[in-house]
């Protein structure tokens, strides 16, 4: 399984940004598809996720600013991530839950300053 995402980039505090992943290979649409993030000297920590059948769940510092979604028909799951603060900075990741297995694309930036 292979993760590509794209959509980083540098915003404005308040701004919004778009990220896609899209997954090819052995990818199959049951696999749950989340979004991970890293800041320098941190721990990466769970952004959001979301199952085959629409169920997502988001880490709290994001709730209500963040969707997530996926196009089952395409591989593709988004990020959606309106009012950014420069808090929000960091790697972003896309993961793929396969149960047994897991899979990470190789990360995409987002910075978040004036």
């Amino acid at each position: 399984v292979n993760l590509v995402e794209s959509g980083g980039g540098l915003v404005q505090p308040g701004g919004s940004l778009r990220l896609s992943c899209a997954a090819s290979g052995n990818f199959r649409s049951s696999y749950v598809l989340g979004w991970y993030r890293q800041a320098p000297e941190t721990q990466r920590e769970l952004v959001a996720s979301i199952s085959s059948d629409g169920v997502s769940m988001y880490a709290d510092s994001v709730k209500g600013r963040f969707t997530i979604s996926r196009d089952n028909a395409r591989n593709t799951v988004f990020l959606q991530m309106n009012s950014l603060k420069p808090e929000d900075s960091a790697v972003y990741y896309c993961h793929a839950d396969a149960s047994f297995f897991e899979y990470w694309g190789q990360g995409t930036q987002v910075t978040v300053s004036s």
